[in-house]
């Protein structure tokens, strides 16, 4: 009886209650998405860093780290890999040579880290090969020597990608429903072939208007990105012997993993080639890298490895990329603190709500309790109403979340216009939102909980009212 008046109550005032239940709704949707889209982001860096840069677990020599001094290498590397491989919980394991130097062209040099890789043992257990740009190469698929495998900002840096606009660029651009106006004014750059992307970005953005270059700057940018297969560039090292050694090396493919840190400063060659020019013997590594199977174990296989290689400098990934270790370990706290404050200023609202209810209802609720309705009852009663509200709304706002979840995760949300600032901390710009399960079973507790909270305020109100005085209210 007390569930059936409670919610026949919530209806009295329609407009009063469809505006508190709108308030819900949009308070919840906004809490779920906003985490759905924060959690997405995390994961994607989390799985960009483990597949594509540092995997779980770095093995190398002592006070390798310190410098990357190329003469510290890793003492009997088969018999380590042997007593990794009988550790459980290893998944895969690669061996890299490392050596420091410099990535040079007619144009422009960078420093880099020049990183030898067996290319069929990486993608056992990293994805680096899938991020390789089209039509730009491959991942040392070509057999022939002296090759280099090279991230998308530092081509960009060393000016071996371009940028030139012409008619087949002009055509690719009407797919995309771009004004005939706004590709007739492009035609005044058509023949010019930009040598380095800030010239490209000022020649566009200074013909176009400020809105034509919001809406299409990044589309044209992409369909105007040049790159001539087979380029070359020369990279310079120490060999063995602290001898300088430069060589010319053929762009493989370049690579693109969303962090331009990381694009910028790594750089892959077939380490064969790396072991000719700097006169290291076959068995001579760096670095042993461990993949293993369940993320969770991380600390407790890390000091397995510890325990039987006490020789070397063990790190895994919370250790190599600490912001990272930060951003995965407190995610949950902050989705807490960003919860009760949502929480919060919803029971604010129904605490309101309820109050001016309670107040509209002093003749009746005397009237009730003088006809015999126990206070318990009509504690229940405001208890109730102030649930039924906050579910209401909480189902509603969990509903359009997940719809809009299920709707952007399949194509993501495209940040195009913010990819530069958000890949210099290593985010992609195309974020694809996702959340579980578990997450609506916590969040519907919540509504619940702050719908019991919020109407213990106005209920000890409605309790305090003496029923002779509350009747003769008008």
């Amino acid at each position: 009886m007390i569930w059936k008046t409670a919610w026949k109550n919530v209806w009295r005032n329609r407009s009063r209650s469809l505006v508190v239940i709108a308030s819900v709704t949009s308070g919840v949707f906004a809490a779920v998405f906003t985490i759905a889209f924060m959690n997405g982001m995390i994961a994607q860096r989390f799985d960009a860093a483990i597949d594509e840069e540092i995997s779980h677990i770095q093995i190398t020599g002592k006070g390798f780290r310190l410098n990357n001094d190329p003469t510290i290498i890793i003492a009997d590397p088969d018999e380590k890999i042997r007593l990794l491989n009988e550790i459980a919980g290893v998944e895969g394991i690669v061996k890299r040579s490392v050596t420091g130097g410099m990535a040079t062209t007619a144009a422009k040099s960078s420093g880099v880290e020049i990183i030898g890789i067996n290319p069929s043992e990486e993608k056992s257990i990293f994805t680096l090969d899938k991020t390789i740009i089209n039509g730009t190469g491959s991942f040392f698929e070509d057999p022939g020597s002296d090759q280099v495998l090279i991230g998308q900002d530092l081509a960009k840096e060393l000016n071996i990608i371009r940028f030139s606009i012409d008619s087949s660029v002009i055509s690719r651009l009407h797919q995309y429903n771009i004004p005939e106006k706004t590709l007739e004014e492009l035609t005044a750059l058509s023949g010019i072939r930009f040598q380095n992307e800030k010239k490209f970005n000022k020649a566009v953005k200074g013909i176009l208007s400020e809105r034509e270059n919001r809406k299409f700057f990044h589309i044209i940018k992409k369909e105007a990105w040049n790159y001539r297969k087979g380029s070359r560039l020369n990279m310079t090292f120490l060999d063995r012997e602290n001898n300088q050694v430069s060589a010319r090396f053929r762009i493989a493919g370049i690579y693109d993993t969303r962090n331009t840190v990381f694009e910028i400063s790594s750089v892959f060659v077939r380490d064969s080639d790396l072991k000719r020019y700097t006169g290291y013997p076959e068995d001579a590594y760096n670095k042993l890298i461990v993949r293993i199977n369940d993320i969770e174990q991380t600390e407790a296989i890390t000091d397995d490895i510890r325990r039987e290689l006490p020789d070397a400098e063990v790190m895994n990934w919370k250790e190599l990329q600490p912001d990272l270790a930060m951003m995965t370990d407190y995610v949950h706290q902050i989705y807490g603190i960003l919860m009760v404050i949502i929480m919060a200023a919803l029971a604010f609202g129904i605490v309101n709500t309820m109050l001016m209810v309670v107040l509209e209802r002093t003749k009746e609720l005397g009237m009730l309790t003088a006809i015999g309705m126990n206070r318990r009852k009509v504690f229940s009663m405001i208890m109730l109403e102030s649930v039924f509200l906050s579910i209401t709304g909480g189902i509603a706002g969990m509903f359009a979340a997940w719809l809009a979840i299920v709707l952007t995760a399949r194509n993501g949300i495209n940040f195009l216009q913010y990819a530069e600032g958000m890949e210099a901390f290593g985010y992609s710009a195309h974020v694809f939102p996702q959340i579980n399960a578990t997450f609506f079973i916590m969040m519907t507790v919540l509504v619940i909980l702050t719908g019991i909270l919020s109407s213990v305020y106005p209920a000890m109100k409605a309790l305090k009212l003496n029923p002779v005085e509350a009747i003769r209210t008008e």
